[in-house]
């Protein structure tokens, strides 16, 4: 039951920063901010990812870590080299508190060991995707003006419903 809870709070953090540029109401989020969410979104999982890689119980939630970090590096990396070429500067919305959403995440999963880690994990990742395809899907996808952007995030998009549907499988087979 404990880890449900921690389920909980873990969803209501990532939900909160992802879907704040729509809740809180910009009229506008331009293509440097969306690239700023974006690459905020793949560092939280390139850190998650790590960690899952370092602290899982099994080899299987190891190795899943690994691929996450390695797929959100390689997207992360993407969206930096077109962001670069376009000229475009990542520019974080002025009153995200996702950074410190993902500190106090990575606070809580960080003092959990075993399968408590290991359940907790996977039930963060699986509310993290979640979060982050709603939040493409409804909020960024629509905001965005340049062409080349708007295709690498809908070329990334199904990477993310892999990674939920991965994490909801191992999941239940705990």
């Amino acid at each position: 039951m404990r880890s449900i809870h921690i389920a909980a709070a873990l969803a209501a953090l990532i939900a909160i920063p992802l879907a704040a540029p729509a809740a809180q109401g910009y009229q506008h989020l331009d293509d440097a901010t969306i690239v700023a969410i974006f690459d905020a979104a793949n560092t939280a999982d390139i850190e998650t990812g790590l960690l899952a890689a370092e602290r899982g119980s099994t080899d299987q939630v190891r190795n899943f870590g690994r691929m996450l970090a390695n797929d959100h590096r390689n997207v992360r990396q993407q969206g930096r080299d077109l962001a670069s070429k376009l000229g475009v500067t990542p520019t974080p919305p002025a009153d995200s508190s996702a950074a410190v959403a993902h500190r106090a995440t990575m606070r809580r999963l960080g003092a959990l060991s075993g399968t408590a880690f290991d359940r907790a994990f996977l039930e963060y990742e699986v509310a993290f995707h979640s979060s982050v395809i709603d939040a493409v899907t409804t909020t960024l996808l629509p905001a965005i003006n340049n062409a080349e952007v708007k295709a690498l995030v809908e070329k990334v998009a199904p990477a993310f419903v892999g990674h939920q549907k991965a994490a909801e499988g191992m999941l239940a087979r705990m």
